[in-house]
C-alpha cells in the first residue's frame, strides 16, 4: 500500500513538473477585474479541451498546459464578447492578461466549446462529459468526479459539506427528491449537465426573505434526444454460490417529455445488491418537513417498528424484491401533478456471536427476518400567478414485518423469539403562499399525521440455568412449567396536527420582519399487556410483585403548543443577521390508572443567526437556538413493557421536558481558481433536565425507569474536509472530533459517561482520461470511553484501494480492496479483509449490449468483527456474511 501511495505521489510530481503554467488577469474595457470569467484551452492539433479555469475575485486565472503545444484560448463572461486567441506554448511559464469588450450585438452567439464548470449566481453547472473517462455507468460515478461533491457512507450526496436535500431531473422531482435512488440508478450516458443549486428555496416567493444557506439541491439535465423517449437499462444476471443458485433482474427505465415523465426501478435478486435498504425506505419521508421545525419545539412520537438486528450489508442470505414508479404531469402551466409508489420485500438470514462485558455474557444468535413495505404518495402544485401558490401532498405507508430469532446465552441458555408488526401511517401536508404586494407575503403550512403501530412479542425461554426465575417471579409468571413462554401485545395510536401562519413584511431591499403564529396538537393512545402461554394452550395474565403490580397500560397522552414568533433579517455589507424569538404556551396531560397528570407553562425560546459572506463562494455562519424537547407516550406509561425478554421498562407519568442550548459554527469555501474546497463545522449542545433511564440489573436482565436528570449533559464536535486538485490528482482529508458527556444511573448510583472520538481519513485519487485511475484511502479512528471508572479504547485502521481502468474503449475493470484492523485496550486486535471486482465489455460507449462478470468477497471471508460500547456495556461482535459470489450479467441499454 505504501509503495502504491508513493508511486502516485511520484507520478503527480512528474506530471506537475511537465506542465507549463499560463496565468494572468482578465479585465473589462474599464480595466476592472472580472470575477468568475471562464477560460479554456483547446489543443489546436487534437481539438481536445486540455485545461480550464475560473477567475477569482481579483480577476486572476491560472492554467496548466503542456510544453511545445499550440492552444486556442477562449474566454467568456456574461454580457461580454467571447475572446479567442491562438497561443504557442514553449518551455517556460507564461504571464498574459486579457481584456474583454462589451457585447452590444443582439445576434445569437454560437459557443463552440462546453465549459466544464460555469457559475451563475448561486448555480454551479458541471458539464458531465468533462468529468467522465468512459467507465462511468450511473450518476454516482460522475458525481464522485466533481470537485466539491462527495457521496458519504450512507449513500447521500454532499456538496461543499452539506447534504443535498432534493434531486430533480429536468426540473422535476425524482421520487420526491430522493438522492440515493437517483444516484444509483440514472444512467451516466443520459446526463448532460449537473446543476448545483445553492441557497435553494422551493418557494420562489420566500427566496428573498428566508435564510436558505444550508439548502442544496441538484438538477440533472438530460442530453438532447433523451427528452422524448424511453432510456435506461435492464440487467439480467445469474451465478452460483456454495449454498444456492444466484439470480438478478434489475430493470431501470425512464421516460421524459416536457409535459410528463415516468420512471420505473425494479430489483429482484438474492445476491444482496439492494437499490434501497429497509432503513432507506423507513426513512423515506416523501419530502415532508414539519412546519414547526424552526419553532424551538421538538416532540417525539416514538418509533415502535421492529428493531431489526441485521444490517442488510452483513447477512448470510438476502433475497430482495423492489418495484417502484414515479410520475410527474404538467396538466397546464399552472397545475402540476406528481407521485410515486414503492413496494419492497426482503427476506434475510443472519448469524452473529457477541461477547459483552458488564454484565459478562457470551451470545450466539441466528435470525430470520421478513419485511414487506409499501409507500404511495400523490402531490399537486397549483400556481395560477406569481402571487398565489398552493401545494398538497398525501403519503400513505404500510408494512408487514416479522422476525424470528434463536438466541443462545451463556447465562440464560436457549431462547426462541418472535416479533411481528403491521403498522400504517397517513401523512398529509398543505401549503399556501400569497404575495399581497411587493412588501407583504403570507405563508400557511399545515401537516397532519395519523399513525397506528401494533407490535407483538413472544419469547420461549428454556432457562437451563434457572437464571430467569427471579425475573419471572418479579413479573408474576407461573414458574412451575419447564419453559417460560411469554408474550406481549402493544398498540400505539398517534394523531398530530402541526400548523403555522407566517407574515413577512419587507422593510427595504436589505431587511424584513417575520411574524409567526403556530400550533402543535398531538394525541397518543398506548395499550399493552403481558401474558404467559400455558401448556394447555390457554394464556395467563400475571400480576407482578414489582412496579406496584402494574402489568398493563391504557394511557392517553395529549400535548399542545401554541406559539408566537418574531424574527428580524438584516443584510449589511458582508453580514446577514437574523435575531428572533418564539413565545410558547405549553400544555401536556396524560391519564392512566384513574389518575391525571398535567403540566402547563410558558417558555421564551431565543434564536440567532449571523452569516458573513466573505466572497461569493466563501462564508462563515454562526447560529444559536434554544429547544424544548418532549417525549412520547411510551416513557410516560407506568405499566411494565418488554422491549425484550431481558430488557424491561416502566414509564414515569410526571416526566418534564428537556431543554437544550445549541451553538453551530460553519465555514465553507468553494474555490475554482485553485481547485480548493474547504468545509468545517463546530457544534456544541448543553442539555438540561434531559430524560435519562435508571437501570437495575438482575444478572444480564435489566429493568429501566425514566427520570429527568438534574445534571446537564454536553456534546461538542468538530468536523471538516479539505480537498485540493493538483492537475490530474485530487487529494482530500476528512477529520472529525467528538466529545460527549452524559449522566447515567445504574443501581441507583450516578456515574458520568465520557466519550471522545477522533477520526481521520486522508485520500488521494487520480482523474486521467485514458490511463487507469486509482483511489487510495486510509481511515484511522480512536474512541476513548470512560464509563464511570471503566475505561476502554478502540483503535480502527482501514487502508483501502480502488482501481478503475477503461481499456481500449471497450473493457472496464473495477476492483476495490480494504483491510480493517481493530485494536482494543483490553483484548487482542482483530482484522478482516474485503475484495470485490467487476470486469465488463461493450463494443463502444454507445453500444446497446454490455457483458459483465461480477465477483464479491473474493477472499471468501466468513465474518466481520466490530468492537464498541453502548453507554453501559462494552462488546465485541462477529457478524457472518455472504460467501464468495461470482455472477455473469448482461446489460441492455435502451
Amino acid at each position: 500500500m505504501k509503495k502504491i501511495f508513493f508511486l502516485l505521489l511520484f507520478l503527480a510530481a512528474t506530471y506537475s513538473y511537465a506542465q507549463i503554467k499560463l496565468q494572468g488577469v482578465v479585465r473589462d474595457s474599464l480595466k476592472q477585474p472580472l470575477e468568475l470569467a471562464s477560460i479554456v484551452a483547446f489543443n489546436q492539433e487534437t481539438k481536445a479541451l486540455e485545461s480550464y479555469g475560473v477567475t477569482n475575485e481579483l480577476g486572476n486565472y491560472s492554467l496548466n498546459l503542456k510544453k511545445n503545444v499550440t492552444y486556442k484560448i477562449q474566454i467568456s463572461y456574461v454580457a461580454m464578447k467571447i475572446l479567442e486567441e491562438s497561443l504557442e506554448v514553449k518551455e517556460v511559464d507564461i504571464v498574459k492578461d486579457f481584456t474583454l469588450q462589451p457585447e452590444n450585438s443582439l445576434d445569437a452567439i454560437e459557443l463552440i466549446y462546453e465549459m466544464p464548470v460555469t457559475i451563475r449566481g448561486d448555480t454551479v453547472t458541471y458539464n458531465a462529459d468533462s468529468f467522465q473517462n468512459g467507465s462511468e455507468r450511473k450518476l454516482e460515478d460522475i458525481l464522485e468526479n466533481l470537485p466539491g461533491v462527495e457521496i458519504n457512507e450512507d449513500g447521500q450526496i454532499e456538496v461543499e459539506g452539506k447534504v443535498v436535500n432534493k434531486l430533480m431531473v429536468n426540473g422535476k422531482d425524482f421520487f420526491d427528491g430522493d438522492t440515493k435512488l437517483a444516484s444509483k440508478n440514472i444512467p451516466a450516458k443520459a446526463v448532460d449537465k449537473i446543476q448545483v443549486l445553492r441557497n435553494y428555496s422551493e418557494v420562489n416567493q420566500l427566496r428573498g426573505v428566508t435564510n436558505n444557506q444550508d439548502n442544496v439541491a441538484l438538477n440533472i439535465k438530460l442530453k438532447e434526444g433523451k427528452e422524448n423517449f424511453w432510456f435506461g437499462d435492464i440487467t439480467l444476471g445469474a451465478g452460483t454460490s456454495p449454498d444456492d443458485e444466484l439470480y438478478l433482474l434489475q430493470p431501470k427505465l425512464f421516460y421524459y417529455t416536457p409535459k410528463y415523465s415516468i420512471n420505473f426501478i425494479g430489483d429482484l435478486n438474492n445476491t444482496g445488491e439492494l437499490a434501497l435498504t429497509r432503513r432507506d425506505i423507513r426513512n423515506f419521508g416523501g419530502g415532508f418537513r414539519s412546519p414547526s421545525r424552526s419553532s424551538g419545539t421538538s416532540i417525539n412520537l416514538g418509533d415502535n417498528s421492529l428493531n431489526f438486528l441485521t444490517n442488510q450489508n452483513n447477512a448470510v442470505e438476502i433475497e430482495n424484491q423492489l418495484a417502484s414508479a414515479n410520475f410527474s404531469y404538467a396538466v397546464n402551466p399552472a397545475l402540476d401533478l406528481s407521485g410515486f409508489v414503492i413496494f419492497n420485500s426482503s427476506q434475510i438470514a443472519s448469524r452473529e456471536t457477541s461477547f459483552v462485558q458488564f454484565p459478562e455474557e457470551f451470545t450466539e444468535r441466528n435470525n430470520n427476518e421478513r419485511s414487506n413495505q409499501g409507500l404511495v404518495k400523490l402531490s399537486a402544485s397549483y400556481q395560477p400567478n406569481f402571487s398565489n401558490q398552493l401545494e398538497y401532498d398525501i403519503l400513505g405507508r404500510i408494512s408487514n414485518d416479522r422476525q424470528r430469532q434463536n438466541l443462545f446465552s451463556s447465562v440464560i441458555g436457549n431462547t426462541n423469539q418472535a416479533e411481528e408488526v403491521t403498522p400504517y401511517n397517513i401523512n398529509q401536508s398543505l401549503q399556501y403562499y400569497y404575495t399581497l404586494d411587493e412588501d407583504n407575503i403570507f405563508s400557511l403550512e399545515a401537516q397532519h399525521l395519523l399513525k397506528n403501530e401494533d407490535p407483538f412479542y413472544n419469547a420461549v425461554l428454556e432457562d437451563e440455568n434457572n437464571e430467569y426465575d427471579a425475573t419471572a417471579a418479579d413479573l408474576g409468571f407461573d414458574s412451575s412449567l419447564d419453559t417460560y413462554n411469554i408474550g406481549q401485545n402493544r398498540r400505539i395510536k398517534s394523531n398530530q396536527l402541526d400548523a403555522k401562519l407566517d407574515y413577512f413584511h419587507i422593510l427595504n431591499p436589505r431587511s424584513n420582519l417575520n411574524f409567526t403564529l403556530g400550533t402543535i396538537l398531538s394525541s397518543q393512545e398506548f395499550n399493552s399487556n403481558l401474558f404467559q402461554f400455558l401448556n394447555d394452550g390457554t394464556t395467563f395474565n400475571p400480576t407482578p410483585t414489582i412496579n406496584n403490580g402494574l402489568a398493563v397500560n391504557d394511557t392517553q397522552y395529549n400535548f399542545t403548543d401554541v406559539y408566537f414568533g418574531a424574527h428580524y433579517r438584516l443584510k449589511t455589507g458582508k453580514f446577514t443577521i437574523t435575531p428572533g424569538f418564539s413565545l410558547h404556551a405549553y400544555g401536556n396531560k396524560n391519564t392512566q390508572f384513574g389518575a391525571t397528570y398535567k403540566d402547563n407553562f410558558l417558555r421564551l425560546l431565543p434564536d440567532f443567526e449571523t452569516r458573513i459572506q466573505f466572497k461569493k463562494s466563501e462564508s462563515l455562519t454562526l447560529s444559536y437556538n434554544m429547544r424544548n424537547q418532549f417525549t412520547d407516550v411510551t416513557r410516560l406509561a407506568q405499566g411494565l413493557v418488554l422491549n425484550n425478554f431481558n430488557s424491561i421498562q416502566s414509564g414515569t407519568p410526571d416526566l418534564q421536558n428537556a431543554l437544550s442550548h445549541n451553538v453551530n459554527l460553519i465555514y465553507s469555501s468553494f474555490n475554482l481558481f485553485n481547485y480548493t474546497n474547504v468545509f468545517a463545522r463546530a457544534a456544541y449542545s448543553n442539555n438540561i433536565d434531559q430524560i435519562r433511564s435508571s437501570t437495575e440489573f438482575d444478572n444480564v436482565i435489566r429493568t429501566n425507569t425514566f427520570l429527568n436528570s438534574a445534571f446537564a449533559d454536553e456534546n461538542a464536535s468538530l468536523s471538516g474536509r479539505v480537498q485540493r486538485t493538483f492537475g490530474k490528482v485530487r487529494a482530500s482529508v476528512n477529520a472529525g472530533f467528538n466529545y460527549s458527556k452524559f449522566n447515567q444511573f445504574i443501581e441507583e448510583e450516578r456515574s458520568v459517561n465520557e466519550a471522545y472520538t477522533q477520526s481521520y481519513t486522508p485520500s488521494i485519487r487520480t482523474n486521467f482520461k485514458v490511463a487507469p485511475n486509482v483511489t487510495l484511502r486510509y481511515r484511522y479512528s480512536i474512541s476513548d470511553n470512560n464509563q464511570g471508572g471503566r475505561k476502554t479504547q478502540f483503535i480502527t485502521t482501514s487502508p483501502s484501494i480502488d482501481i478503475d481502468a477503461y481499456i481500449l474503449k471497450r473493457v472496464t475493470f473495477r476492483t476495490n480492496y480494504s483491510y480493517t484492523n481493530q485494536a482494543t485496550s483490553n483484548g487482542p486486535s482483530q482484522s478482516f479483509q474485503t475484495w470485490d471486482a467487476r470486469l465488463s465489455y461493450r463494443k463502444d460507449r454507445d453500444a446497446k449490449w454490455e457483458y459483465e462478470i461480477n465477483a464479491t468477497n473474493l477472499l471468501n471471508i466468513s465474518s466481520q468483527v466490530t468492537n464498541g460500547e453502548n453507554g453501559i456495556s462494552v462488546f465485541t461482535s462477529e457478524t457472518f456474511i455472504q460467501p464468495r459470489f461470482v455472477t455473469f450479467r448482461v446489460v441492455y441499454s435502451l
